[in-house]
């Protein structure tokens, strides 16, 4: 099945990433998490987060050439294929999740028709409905009339063999490797390289080009003939494999291990693993970061353990008292991110315990000042919505009375080191009296 007329055309339909908050205030990012509702580091990824194709998409198809069944799951061909461009075309209900190691679906050939031109493949959200998978750009197909594979153009490779009536071809996406792969009866065809120049979500994409073609499609409603479970231990060790030929000189993989205890303040384990290496690991320093070393980020550990400790428990009055005891300047902030976090927190407990009088007067006191302001507003709509249900926990805003939120309030004293800034003298002991500024600084 060979094309003559390709579209170079590409769409951008580029999408901003999580990690692109490194370069604003890290207080407002936790801020924007909270928001969210999400206990979630932005590289933590759950199959469940994403919604997964479960049937053909039969508004966006070409359905001059093609009638999709009621169950939405079955595609027959029911034109005369005159032209090249005369293919019935249609995608799944959903793109591809990406939230995963693999992906995969498959495709029943009840009848091939007249010639057999059925294809399985990718394609994207602008793909031409009226073109084989593989044909046009941002797209992959593999076809069953000549079992080549295309990839963007109207040229095939050589790939694997033919399909026909009765057999069972699927077509999957290794994330981690970055290849399609495609299946027939149940064993493995081949991999072929995601081409870079993809772009955007990719849709499960079934074609049909001659007539009385008919085509079923699994989603996964149903036992797939590859066994994909098999497939993907089999690629899970491949990369623990990859993983443990990496060797690392002993004093880096501590430093590493060292690092991660120093970030996240846990002190006593800190102190405990530097006694048990100090004889038999050389000697590693953490390179200076935003102008200050190891000792600046050192100043403080214990009282962000406690304070995140304190948070962590419900204990937010103590939390904020230390908090003025030790670090005035952030208090006094009124726009600050973290403090307006911990008000939330109070404001929060005080609904958990039931305490919804104190809750409202507490409100009025300490959160009423950034109503309307912008990157605050959100997440007091839902403390404040914590009023209006007779159980909050079993409500929209329920996320808010989760121990995964004290978590992340307290884990703004994991990603934020409060430090004395070098240049203006530690303490009024060491320095003659000079007072010191704080910062916050990420790690």
């Amino acid at each position: 099945m060979n094309s003559s007329s390709i579209n170079n055309g590409e769409s951008n339909n580029g999408k901003i990433s999580s990690f692109d908050c490194i370069n604003r205030d890290l207080g407002l990012y936790f801020l924007e998490l909270a928001r969210l509702g999400s206990s979630k580091a932005p590289t933590e990824m759950e199959e469940d987060d994403e919604e997964a194709p479960k049937e053909l998409n039969t508004i966006n198809s070409s359905g001059g050439f093609l009638v999709v069944a009621p169950d939405k799951l079955s595609v027959r061909y029911t034109n005369v294929s005159l032209h090249g461009h005369d293919v019935g075309v249609v995608q799944a209900n959903k793109p591809a999740p990406v939230k995963r190691l693999l992906y995969y679906f498959e495709i029943y050939v009840k009848d091939a028709g007249a010639k057999g031109q059925i294809a399985i493949g990718f394609t994207n959200e602008g793909f031409k409905m009226r073109r084989q998978p593989g044909w046009e750009i941002n797209s992959c197909g593999y076809h069953g009339d000549d079992g080549l594979l295309y990839r963007g153009q109207g040229k095939g490779d050589a790939f694997g063999p033919t399909y026909t009536a009765g057999d069972t071809v699927g077509g999957g996406i290794n994330y981690v490797s970055q290849e399609f792969f495609f299946t027939k009866n149940g064993l493995l065809v081949g991999t072929v390289c995601k081409e870079k120049e993809m772009k955007g979500h990719l849709f499960p994409t079934i074609a049909v080009h001659s007539q009385n073609e008919e085509v079923h499609v699994n989603f996964g409603q149903k036992k797939f003939a590859f066994d994909l479970k098999e497939y993907e231990a089999q690629e899970r060790l491949k990369q623990q494999m990859t993983i443990d030929k990496i060797s690392l000189p002993s004093n880096i993989s501590h430093g590493l291990v060292r690092s991660y205890l120093l970030h996240y303040g846990y002190e006593d384990t800190l102190d405990s693993f530097d006694l048990a290496s100090k004889s038999t690991i050389p000697p590693i320093y953490i390179a200076r970061e935003n102008g200050f070393d190891e000792q600046d980020i050192v100043y403080g550990l214990n009282q962000r353990k406690i304070l995140r400790q304190l948070i962590r428990n419900g204990e937010i009055d103590a939390a904020i008292g230390k908090l003025s005891d030790w670090y005035p300047q952030i208090v006094q902030d009124a726009k600050s991110p973290t403090c307006f976090l911990l008000h939330c927190q109070k404001f929060i407990e005080l609904v958990r315990v039931g305490a919804l009088e104190e809750a409202v007067k507490y409100g009025r006191i300490e959160l009423e000042f950034f109503f309307g302001m912008a990157g605050f507003d959100d997440l007091l709509q839902d403390c404040v919505a914590l009023l209006a249900y007779e159980r909050p926990q079993e409500s929209s805003v329920g996320y808010l009375l989760e121990e995964s939120q004290r978590d992340l309030v307290a884990d703004t004293w994991s990603r934020h080191d409060i430090v004395a800034d070098i240049v203006e003298h530690r303490t009024n002991s060491e320095d003659g009296g000079v007072p010191f500024l704080l910062v916050l600084i990420p790690m």
